[in-house]
């Protein structure tokens, strides 16, 4: 077990990851909302990596898992250059990022920035949720977040409600990528997702997959998938879908 270390940086922030050295583009996974590094996924990724011989990266964002921070001060922005201070820290040459849920908005976010820079090998989307903050919420959610109150939602996966707080909802608003000009990336990109997914809607990532400047895009659905991804059939599947990344 590779022991979690610590990332003091700009603005306070303190970040928890765990790190392997090995053969490259670098496996950085990046976990859902409220979610991280310990989850199943995340540590299904590192172990077979270790396993491999592949260099992999895990991460808790700002305000969530071990790193420091109240999680009601986070924004979707934020959390992305989390991503990138790691990145640029403590990673040489060029990274597939691995983004569930959430995730994968940081990943889209994240990876315009590393493939401007050159550094972007390839990106595998987890039931990726970019712009759930228009889509995920009502009209009268809306309301309430635009007036500064945060909104609770039920939470399937735990026993406290989901917060959704006023400052990530308008600045996940003014970070929307979808709908607009094509996202300026050019690397392969493999997008899974369940179309039993209760959470977000499968036919987001045909959404993505058009959006996206690439040409070498693929979607996968699996017919009984839900929106975790976690058994151990979609696991082997997203391992052999990072394994055969050209």
């Amino acid at each position: 077990m590779t022991d979690t270390s610590y990332l003091d940086c700009s603005r306070g922030r303190r970040l928890a990851y765990r790190q392997l050295p090995g053969t490259g583009p670098t496996l950085v996974f990046l976990p859902g909302y409220m979610s991280d590094m310990a989850g199943g996924k995340a540590t299904a990724l590192f172990d077979w990596a270790g396993a491999q011989g592949r260099a992999c990266l895990l991460l808790d964002y700002s305000g969530c898992g071990l790193s420091g921070g109240d999680f009601a001060d986070q924004t979707i922005g934020g959390w992305a250059d989390d991503v990138l201070t790691l990145i640029d820290t403590l990673v040489e040459g060029p990274v597939v990022l691995v983004g569930s849920s959430m995730g994968g908005w940081l990943m889209l976010l994240a990876g315009r920035v590393l493939a401007a820079q050159g550094r972007l090998a390839g990106l595998v989307g987890i039931a990726a949720a970019p712009d759930f903050t228009e889509w995920g919420t009502t009209a009268e959610q809306q309301a309430e977040l635009a007036a500064g109150r945060t909104i609770y939602e039920y939470n399937p996966y735990g026993p406290e409600p989901t917060p959704t707080h006023a400052r990530l909802w308008a600045d996940g608003q003014a970070r929307r990528v979808l709908g607009g000009a094509p996202i300026a990336i050019d690397c392969p990109v493999r997008l899974l997702h369940g179309q039993a997914d209760p959470d977000v809607p499968w036919e987001l990532s045909l959404r993505i997959a058009a959006a996206l400047r690439s040409g070498d895009v693929q979607v996968t659905l699996i017919k009984d998938g839900d929106h975790r991804l976690s058994r151990d059939g979609d696991i082997a599947l997203l391992l052999r879908t990072i394994a055969a990344l050209p």
